[in-house]
């Protein structure tokens, strides 16, 4: 009897102990690990995002890791189909593939697919950078505010690329961008089976904290002074990053922003734990407990899969 293809979904907030984790248990059943971690599909931001080692690497077949460069535009929506595209060729080998990260939308766009969007009319693009130039992004986040209450109070308030789009779909179709959002889910060929990691909030808060100062000693500030001449790309409208383009600016001292990476770090992985949390389809666990992890696995694989 053949075997029900899963797709098992390791999930958590940022530094909650995914990957090691997910190495066991990617070692344990042979299977691959697709990344659904936005920030380490780019080879020049390694420190930062915490992408796993060579030696990581080397234990298991990775995908989405170091695969795109900072230069590169790459939407949620080519995300989903590029994922997909790689999972029925995986699958054919593997009866069990893993999707390790904690982006939510990059998550989402796998397990349940983005909604269908208008595509953006050039001269509209343009009229919105245009305006972004001329009258920054406090303008652009007023604007949002009067045509679509609903997503702004959702969206990433610091990240102009989402206003922009969602004012360039207003703009395109006279209907704000959250009524887009029918959260209808999309068929998929394989089982998916959700595994969420957490702590308290004491325990996750100081274990980022340490990883932050762990990044510091490992060369963040150097791998960051690389990437200034890039730094007004999407790619780099991330913490740990964006913090200390500040630094090189002359704006800010380097104890204040790693102070600053610290609380957006956190600020994060809090909103990370609030989408996933409202996901009941998720099994939580504390990443220390494994054999739980391993057990309520394999008693949803079921038992032919024990090895």
């Amino acid at each position: 009897m053949q075997k029900e293809k899963t797709l098992v979904v390791l999930l958590g907030p940022t530094g909650v102990g995914k990957t090691e984790l997910s190495l066991r248990l990617a070692e344990k059943l042979k299977s691959p690990i697709v990344s659904a971690d936005s920030r380490q599909f780019y080879r020049e931001l390694k420190i930062g995002t915490a992408t796993p080692t060579d030696v990581q690497l080397k234990r298991v077949a990775h995908y989405f890791i170091a695969n795109k460069s900072i230069t590169e535009t790459y939407s949620c929506g080519q995300y989903e189909i590029d994922a997909l595209n790689l999972l029925s060729q995986l699958f054919l080998k593997n009866d069990v593939v893993f999707l390790v990260g904690g982006s939510m939308l990059y998550v989402d766009a796998v397990c349940k697919g983005i909604d269908d969007l208008p595509t953006i009319d050039p001269f509209v693009r343009e009229e919105m950078q245009l305006l972004y130039k001329e009258k920054g992004l406090d303008f652009l986040r007023n604007q949002l505010k009067l045509v679509d209450p609903v997503y702004y109070k959702k969206v990433d308030l610091s990240n102009a690329k989402r206003i922009i789009h969602a004012l360039e779909i207003y703009m395109m179709t006279k209907q704000p961008f959250s009524s887009f959002h029918k959260k209808t889910i999309k068929e998929r060929p394989f089982r998916i089976l959700k595994i969420g990691l957490n702590r308290d909030r004491e325990e996750l808060y100081g274990m980022i904290n340490s990883r932050v100062d762990e990044m510091i000693k490992s060369g963040l500030e150097n791998e960051a002074c690389g990437l200034l001449p890039y730094k007004e790309k999407n790619a780099l409208n991330t913490v740990g990053y964006k913090e200390l383009f500040k630094v090189f600016e002359g704006e800010w001292t380097i104890d204040f922003a790693i102070e600053k990476i610290k609380k957006n770090t956190r600020n994060y992985a809090k909103k990370q734990i609030t989408w996933f949390k409202k996901d009941e389809s998720v099994c939580w666990f504390h990443p220390s407990d494994y054999n739980a992890v391993e057990n309520y696995l394999f008693q949803k694989l079921g038992e032919s899969y024990n090895v």
